[in-house]
């Protein structure tokens, strides 16, 4: 739905809520009762009724009342006791990603995952190979390995990735996606040698003793590959893409985020908006390092309308690395040092300060909104330096910016958020899925003040929260019960003081996901005259006890009024 045509159905819509309130015959096109609905609106917090014409919100309250305009051409559901929410607005993740994940072995750790030791992540690259029957000399590619959680608290080595995979190039890429191992043949693929230096920002694992890489590569030093790995042939993408969206639609998620876009990324994107395969928004976010590719060399500037399900809301910028992979940028040192052995290492910034000053400045002037990933404390003062370079004289001036992550803020850093308008989208799963590392490489009371969601309401701002999927899994239920509870895998609580509510908890997934686009006026929450974007979940996130709501499933995603997908 453009932003044309959306304000046409708005009107059109407002005209037949008159005429409900007038005149009992007024036909609607869907009505949903039976069940809690849960509006995330202030002013009516729940209601018995959802009336729907083309595809908008046109009446939310009494059911006798809105059954009063049903028809035999009404589509009724009976909710029978379950849940209606606002569809899930998805604070940041990599939409692209699912063709990945359809073509690659996925070698995460229980629950993410399969792989226990190293054993089972050679296991699941064998499995691939077998399954997309890849020859001698086509790469094997895997995601998701965290060395922590394996047995032997490292990833296979490059000679034990060489000897398993004697013909072929092999990359597995760690959790973080900031980093991989590959064996000696892709080293060799992307001439990466004793003499290859590590660039600024990178990380290179050299061999004990001498030059030669020992496989492992972050950062700056993976970029480039990254951004050359090889995926399906051009004739499966599209099919892939299409398909693979069901990731999003079976988590109620509605507006998804392609939160780090390749030329070649939105190009394909947008061939299947043309082609109205996309059954749920994307907003689109293109690289930094991409914008004058994606652009044509015109300013960055956000996409008012959506055309095809599909829109550019802003520029992605990456300001250091990931916390779990010990490349976030720190002001103070690891505990237990750095990926590479490094000692007294506070990672490093992604790119100097002043490149970073520069490329703000561009998205500002261009008037695009700013995505800045920033994880530790350091990149995030990075963030705050180019923020105030590129504005000038007024720093406070709206622009919409949002910190991606913003995982290891200090208290005056998310004052300086409130006083300079920038918005935390913060990352509570890596309460559960990374809390107990953050507590041993970090420290307990930096690992306790992770996504402070409860200090940044606090001050008066509105974080989304985030699955980063597939770093994550994509599951916006556990998103919510992660925020709740702050559990760690071993069961540590992470940071009790900033736990909030479920409802503050599915606000920062609905109408402050919406708000973080600027799309709250029509979406976000159940309310007339708004995009009638919905969920049904199995029971209410508010009512069940917070210990319980990860067992919560949705049942249904509704777009633009229309079912879109069922639980089988």
């Amino acid at each position: 739905m453009t932003v044309h045509s959306f304000s046409a159905t708005l009107a059109a819509s407002i005209s037949l809520l008159i005429a409900i309130d007038s005149a009992a015959a007024t036909p609607v096109d869907r009505i949903i009762h039976g069940g809690p609905i849960v509006t995330v609106d202030p002013s009516r917090p729940s209601a018995e009724a959802v009336a729907i014409v083309d595809g908008v919100i046109v009446a939310v309250g009494d059911e006798a009342e809105i059954m009063k305009h049903k028809t035999v051409a009404t589509t009724v559901t009976d909710l029978a006791g379950r849940t209606l929410v606002p569809g899930f607005i998805d604070g940041h993740s990599h939409f692209a990603y699912v063709i990945d994940v359809q073509v690659q072995a996925l070698c995460g750790s229980p629950p993410a995952g399969p792989c226990r030791t190293v054993a089972d992540v050679i296991g699941q690259l064998k499995k691939l190979q077998e399954r997309r029957k890849i020859a001698g000399g086509e790469f094997v590619i895997g995601f998701g390995y965290d060395p922590d959680l394996l047995a032997e608290k490292r990833p296979p080595t490059k000679q034990e990735l060489d000897a398993a995979f004697p013909e072929n190039p092999v990359v597995i890429v760690h959790v973080s996606g900031h980093g991989a191992m590959l064996n000696s043949k892709a080293l060799a693929r992307y001439a990466i040698t004793a003499a290859t230096p590590t660039p600024a920002g990178g990380v290179i694992g050299r061999e004990p003793g001498s030059n030669e890489p020992d496989g492992l590569l972050f950062e700056t030093a993976f970029m480039p590959i990254f951004a050359k790995m090889p995926g399906p042939p051009a004739d499966e993408q599209l099919d892939l893409l299409a398909s693979g969206q069901e990731f999003y639609l079976r988590e109620g998620i509605t507006t998804a985020q392609e939160g780090a876009t390749m030329a070649e990324q939105y190009n394909l994107l947008r061939l299947a908006a043309d082609r109205g395969l996309l059954k749920l928004d994307v907003i689109a976010l293109p690289f930094i390092n991409e914008i004058d590719r994606v652009f044509a060399g015109k300013p960055p500037q956000n996409e008012p309308e959506y055309r095809g399900h599909l829109r550019i809301g802003g520029v992605k910028l990456v300001m250091d690395g990931s916390p779990q992979g010990k490349t976030a940028f720190f002001t103070t040192p690891y505990l237990r040092g750095g990926p590479a052995g490094q000692q007294d290492w506070r990672g490093e910034p992604s790119f100097p300060q002043a490149t970073l000053n520069e490329w703000v400045k561009k998205v500002y002037d261009g008037g695009a909104t700013l995505f800045a990933h920033c994880n530790g404390d350091a990149a995030i003062d990075a963030l705050l330096e180019a923020h105030r370079f590129a504005s000038g004289d007024d720093p406070t001036r709206p622009r919409g910016t949002v910190g991606i992550h913003s995982q290891f803020i200090r208290p005056d850093q998310l004052q300086k958020y409130r006083a300079w308008g920038i918005t935390p989208s913060f990352f509570t799963l890596h309460c559960f899925y990374f809390g107990d590392t953050h507590v041993a490489n970090r420290g307990r009371s930096q690992a306790d003040f992770i996504s402070p969601m409860r200090s940044a309401r606090r001050l008066g701002l509105r974080p989304s929260n985030h699955t980063d999927f597939n770093v994550s899994p994509l599951d916006q239920i556990f998103t919510i019960h992660t925020a709740v509870n702050r559990l760690s895998r071993s069961g540590q609580t992470i940071g009790a003081d900033e736990r909030v509510t479920p409802l503050e908890a599915l606000e920062a997934i609905t109408i402050d996901g919406a708000r973080q686009y600027g799309e709250e006026d029509r979406k976000g929450s159940i309310e007339v005259g708004k995009i009638a974007d919905l969920a049904i979940l199995s029971a209410n996130p508010l009512t069940v006890p917070p210990a319980t709501i990860e067992r919560i499933r949705v049942e249904e995603t509704i777009k633009d009024g229309q079912t879109v997908w069922t639980r089988k």
